[in-house]
């Protein structure tokens, strides 16, 4: 079945901020455990730990400051955390029974989840992508309605497709409409760059490659689609049935992050920045683009509240009708099975 593959050069990855990364062969990395450990708190578990993975995304570095900062042990969670320099590596893992837990999309669990060995499930929502993902278009095209007949450079199936297919749509328009150029997204953005198409879509840090055609500009953004680009904490149904008290221990783990970050919030930039090998400004410009979801947005997120992206049930549905009529992904997996609120209403019911 063909994969998605997010960010296919792994050169510009480690430059810059990253979504997904590149196919590229990479070697995940067990983050180095922090100074005192040897102290940790009595409610740390023993025994096997829970293997999580995460790649380079605004919304995935706060688990840096779990690890930093002890907030795993502290809520009795076991978790050996590993660090990816490839997304679809984190994701193959994952499917493959090599890690428990991994941090990746709301689409690409779709498109994984057929053939995870233990299962794929949604257990919590990180952020929202608002803004990092845009659609570009050249000097002449303001809309998304002019792109009408022209063509436009993205990779097939993926989020960039699917911002654009959300935007046709809204200006009364079909991906049918335009002529689509399937690349790499590297490969669509240096093309857009050199003038071979007339748009393009994708995330950053392509659509700053894009931006550097004269007279191009951003036509939409993700920012406009609330929920059409979830980034989740998802681990394997395997974990759930066995160590549900170590999914647990994640959930609260995250949000005791969240309350970290709130409290420190110089002191956790400062340990997402090196995790991320990024700059100030870099960080600032990624982070803008990524809307971090509260405890409330997540019991939201996870609910059958209607008609709109920003319900996830609702999401999955669409993203899933997508992949299969692209030809991304043969049939949808059971949506029901990979979407799982328990942890985080737990988490609420506690507060």
């Amino acid at each position: 079945m063909k994969r998605r593959t997010f960010l296919p050069t792994l050169f510009a990855f480690c430059c810059s901020l990253l979504i997904t990364v590149s196919c590229a062969q990479s070697t995940p990395q067990a983050d180095a455990p922090a100074e005192g450990t040897a102290d940790a708190p009595v409610t740390a578990t023993t025994g096997e730990p829970v293997k999580l993975g995460y790649s380079s995304w605004a919304g995935w570095w706060p688990w840096a400051i779990a690890e930093e900062e002890g907030l795993f042990e502290a809520n009795g969670a076991n978790v050996e955390l590993i660090w990816f320099d490839g997304y679809l590596e984190s994701m193959q893992a994952l499917a493959a029974g090599q890690l428990d837990a991994n941090s990746q999309t709301l689409n690409d669990t779709i498109s994984f989840a057929g053939d995870a060995v233990n299962g794929m499930v949604a257990v919590l929502v990180n952020d929202n992508s608002a803004g990092n993902d845009k659609v570009i278009g050249a000097e002449g095209i303001d809309t998304v309605a002019d792109l009408a007949g022209k063509s436009v450079a993205l990779e097939e199936g993926v989020v960039g497709d699917f911002l654009l297919t959300l935007a046709l749509e809204d200006a009364g328009l079909t991906r049918a409409d335009v002529e689509i150029k399937n690349l790499e997204t590297g490969a669509a953005a240096t093309a857009f760059a050199a003038g071979q198409v007339d748009g393009f879509a994708g995330w950053v840090p392509f659509w700053e490659t894009a931006l550097s055609r004269e007279g191009s500009q951003e036509l939409v953004t993700s920012e406009e689609y609330p929920g059409a680009i979830p980034d989740l904490l998802v681990v394997s149904q395997k974990l759930i049935d066995s160590r549900p008290d170590q999914v647990q221990a994640l959930v609260n783990t995250w949000f005791d992050i969240l309350a970290f970050i709130e409290t420190n919030p110089d002191q956790a930039n400062a340990i997402m920045a090196k995790r991320a090998s990024i700059s100030d400004s870099e960080f600032e410009k990624y982070t803008e683009g990524t809307k971090i979801f509260t405890l409330d947005e997540n019991l939201e997120a996870f609910s059958a509240g209607g008609d709109d992206m920003k319900y996830m049930p609702y999401a999955a549905q669409q993203m899933a009708d997508f992949m299969v009529e692209v030809g991304f992904i043969p049939e949808a997996p059971d949506l029901e099975a990979i979407l799982d609120d328990q942890f985080v209403k737990a988490y609420s019911a506690e507060k």
